[in-house]
């Protein structure tokens, strides 16, 4: 996946400045007010200030004057006794204004001499450009990232004009969750990513955390026709909801004055919104997070919601708050056989701790969603991948072809901060396209397959294999050596005699992440605890264990970038996604049987083409 973002050079400015304490860098004033207080003066000439980062301190508040008042406040990491990194802040919407950063910080200090120490007061720069060329050696290369900064929640997304337009939950001014504004990337083709300006930014009515957006076609919100419209929640001391518009499709929201439409009494966040074609109005699914329930809404205008009834009170897996809905339409295919699919991201309590994607399948009238139910007469629990690293998965509004294209966050909230990276932190899966299939009990489930543009990242073909017989003693295969190992693994495994299979992927250095198949038990499980860095937290080393649908036998789609690893079994209907951290590539892929010998056919792997 190449992603291009504007990559700039730091040049020096020709002016300087006097400064309070340590010496300062050129255009920059630092006075300091007292141990937790500090104003600091910029030229506002230049187009960006850098503020430097330390990620193991807390935040400081950095309240931002222009000619005096107050514009935005942001919370910035300020570094006290290094620099991890550094983070820009755009100087050029207030140029020939006077600007001053009114910082107050919670790092005390016994008198103003030792605040004057930090490190960050000397290293607060001002620039001509920023460099925004990689430095992590996890970056992956053929999934989206922010070019820098923390990245959470897909959102908002919609596809128009032959153009796919992602959103996610951003933090410009730092690698660690804060300042949530809707950070904004598109694509022709979902596997190349253009970055973009942030589209929509915290205001007076707190920050910006995950909504929808859908098109307008009928101008019924009457902010024109083919509008783009979003909804969001706004956070502060409450969480509302708020709506915003583009006409210019999707690179600038104009921000409604009304806001907001929607105001509970309690948490409720993440609102889901779009055009039901069969009662001709809004349909809005908002999650009431900690009563674990989905709201869902109508309304002839997107600004006027009238709550029409509740989904889930006791239902499904309830150990975490309920975030991020999805509800959609799905036809089994080659029969008129039609479900509706209410997607329920919760955290914690997914399958493996942590975060998780469950959903319920069943039928919706405009007004009410009803579960269907299982064999026992009860509403099971579903799961979309049983991996760890897959959370806040939601769909692209007014995708072309009648498809349900989602892309989620490829984290888990028990150690997102604390991944080994810094300039950025989060990846998203790659994309997918859902389908609706019927298992062996009746019931109905959502498989989700890569989406067909992941095809055109296929490039040599480096081994090839059309049938083995491969027993105790394994046989082994060598993994490209370009791009850090980054490929895409297929073949058909028939287990014959075989107690299990295991596919290991490994290096030198003796990591490696196994995958199990159990023929007996129709399970497939994923092994990372031994697969490279794994001490940043306790709860990422783990095996996760995924059911299989089909007997006989079991197709495998892998996909192996450089910090992540996305199992696709039987087309689909069985998926993990997990992270991975190798201190060196992975550079062997070895299949070996127990118990007795399996066969293995159409094994092939497949550079892949990215930057």
């Amino acid at each position: 996946m190449k992603i291009s973002g504007q990559i700039l050079i730091l040049m020096s400015l020709l002016f300087s400045a006097n400064v309070d304490g340590a010496e300062a860098s050129p255009g920059v004033k630092v006075e300091h007010l007292g141990v937790n207080n500090t104003l600091v003066r910029v030229d506002s000439n230049a187009p960006f200030v850098m503020f430097p980062v330390q990620e193991a301190y807390d935040d400081a508040t950095v309240n931002v004057l222009v000619d005096g008042k107050l514009d935005r406040t942001i919370y910035v990491r300020l570094a006290k006794s290094k620099v991890d990194y550094s983070v820009p802040f755009d100087l050029r919407p207030y140029k020939g204004h006077d600007v001053v950063f009114n910082i107050v910080t919670s790092q005390d200090r016994t008198n103003v001499r030792d605040a004057r120490e930090d490190a960050c007061w000397v290293n607060i720069v001002q620039t001509d450009s920023v460099d925004t060329s990689n430095t992590e050696k996890y970056r992956p290369a053929f999934h989206h990232t922010p070019l820098y900064g923390w990245m959470n929640d897909p959102n908002g997304m919609f596809y128009k004009d032959g153009t796919w337009h992602l959103y996610y939950q951003w933090n410009p001014y730092g690698s660690k969750w804060q300042n949530m504004t809707w950070g904004h990337s598109s694509s022709k083709d979902l596997v190349n990513w253009q970055h973009h300006p942030a589209a929509i930014e915290p205001n007076g009515l707190g920050s910006v955390f995950s909504g929808s957006s859908a098109i307008d076609t009928e101008n019924s919100a009457g902010f024109g026709k083919d509008a783009v419209v979003a909804m969001y929640t706004s956070a502060a001391t409450s969480q509302v909801q708020s709506l915003a518009w583009s006409h210019d499709n999707g690179e600038t929201f104009e921000i409604y004055p009304g806001n907001p439409v929607i105001a509970n009494s309690s948490e409720a966040r993440d609102p889901n919104m779009f055009w039901n074609a069969q009662t001709k109005e809004w349909t809005l699914v908002l999650a009431h997070a900690l009563e674990h329930e989905m709201l869902i809404y109508t309304s002839p205008d997107m600004k006027e919601w009238t709550l029409q009834s509740s989904f889930g009170k006791g239902l499904g897996a309830q150990d975490g708050v309920w975030e991020c809905p999805d509800l959609f339409e799905l036809t089994l295919p080659g029969t008129d056989t039609k479900k509706w699919v209410l997607l329920c991201n919760i955290n914690p309590g997914g399958p493996f701790g942590g975060s998780g994607i469950q959903y319920f399948t069943g039928e919706f009238d405009g007004k009410t969603f009803k579960s269907d139910l299982d064999a026992n007469g009860k509403v099971a629990t579903k799961w979309l991948d049983y991996g760890k690293d897959n959370y806040a998965l939601v769909s692209w509004s007014d995708a072309p072809e009648n498809r349900r294209t989602v892309i989620g966050w490829m984290n888990n909230w028990q150690y997102a901060a604390e991944t080994p990276t810094r300039q950025y932190r989060s990846s998203n899966t790659l994309p997918r396209d859902l389908e609706l299939f019927q298992a062996a009990d009746g019931q109905y489930y959502v498989a989700s397959v890569p989406s067909p543009e992941v095809e055109s990242l296929k490039g040599r073909k480096i081994v090839s294999v059309s049938s083995a017989t491969i027993g105790q003693s394994g046989k082994k295969y060598s993994l490209p050596r370009e791009n850090d190992g980054i490929c895409e693994i297929q073949m058909d495994v028939d287990a014959k005699s075989a107690k299990t299979v295991t596919i290991t992927l490994s290096n030198e250095k003796g990591e490696k992440a196994d995958l199990v198949y159990d023929p007996a038990k129709a399970t497939l499980s994923f092994d990372r605890r031994e697969s490279g860095l794994t001490d940043f937290s306790q709860d990422f080393p783990s095996v996760t264990v995924v059911p299989l649908y089909s007997k006989g036998t079991l197709k495998l789609q892998i996909f192996v970038d450089r910090s992540s690893v996305e199992i696709f079994g039987d087309q689909g209907k069985s998926v993990m996604t997990n992270l991975v951290f190798p201190t060196v590539p992975y550079s062997t892929l070895q299949i070996s049987a127990e118990g007795g010998s399996c066969k293995v056919k159409n094994l092939a792997v497949y550079t892949i083409k990215a930057e």
